[in-house]
């Protein structure tokens, strides 16, 4: 057997002994979690549409890494989930950003769900290792000043805040069916996964009842998900007559969230400059 022969055998059985490994991993939920990312939401159905809520992520931060841990939990009534809102926050190279929803309240609150990787202790992102499963999935169910304030005031990256047009039964839906995943997560861990078990793919799966037209449970746009209130847009879900260019500049809220004070009503800032349908 000649010399290539050889290191193309070790090559391949070295391969294969990979993705065997890789294979054999199984998701968790008792590792040593990083702190904010330590409690897994949980939700108890009570009588008629009412829900309760536990371990609702209210952090403050002041960087990624300093913050002051909180939670609260929530009992509302599903006939209550008026609005929602699709948020797009860009960071790192082309066409990468997180994406998530937010559901307005009867009672003027809002209750964000952010899918995003569970971070062991010292654990940052990265799109090859959540390809081979190093990272399990979570949702979390948070307050707005929580997952917006994070990222216009601690990373420094740009949020838009879009309004969905659709049937408030059809929100409802929606947040059910993200809150029952949430709460499954909770007891059943998977994994993370860069190319079908992501932020995108989620909200995809989710909201594809949102859309009159057929929505792809997968794409290749999905694995740049800046572009996903493009397709938003092109579906007619965001509820704006403005151009998709100047529909950006009008919804981003970066400014406004940055500038909130401690005892501001953060929802209503952040949405105060926000005009819906019909706009001239």
């Amino acid at each position: 057997m000649s010399i290539y022969m050889i290191v193309l055998l070790a090559c391949l059985i070295f391969v294969l002994g990979y993705v065997g490994y890789v294979l054999s991993k199984k998701p968790s939920l008792n590792r040593n979690w990083s702190p904010d990312q330590a409690l897994m939401p949980s939700v108890t159905f009570l009588d008629g549409n009412k829900l309760h809520i536990k371990d609702i992520r209210d952090i403050h931060y002041r960087t990624i890494r300093d913050y002051d841990l909180s939670y609260y939990d929530k009992e509302i009534s599903l006939d209550d989930v008026e609005t929602a809102w699709l948020a797009i926050s860009p960071f790192g190279g082309p066409g990468a950003a997180h994406a998530f929803l937010s559901f307005g309240i009867k009672d003027g609150t809002y209750i964000t769900v952010s899918i995003e990787i569970r971070r062991k202790k010292g654990q940052n992102f990265s799109p090859v290792k959540a390809f081979t499963r190093q990272f399990e999935i979570m949702y979390v169910i948070a307050a707005e000043t929580d997952v917006i304030r994070l990222r216009t005031n601690c990373t420094k990256y740009i949020v838009r805040l879009f309004p969905i047009q659709t049937e408030k039964k059809l929100i409802q839906t929606v947040f059910l069916d993200m809150i029952k995943r949430a709460d499954k997560l909770g007891k059943e861990p998977e994994f993370y996964n860069t190319i079908w078990n992501n932020c995108t793919t989620n909200i995809i799966k989710h909201t594809r009842r949102f859309s009159q037209k057929p929505i792809p449970f997968w794409n290749f746009r999905y694995l740049f998900p800046e572009s996903l209130d493009k397709i938003a847009y092109r579906l007619n879900i965001i509820d704006t007559h403005l151009t998709y260019e100047a529909a950006r500049d009008h919804f981003d809220i970066t400014e406004l969230a940055m500038t909130t004070k401690k005892g501001d009503d953060f929802s209503a800032v952040i949405r105060s400059e926000i005009l819906l349908r019909p706009i001239d």
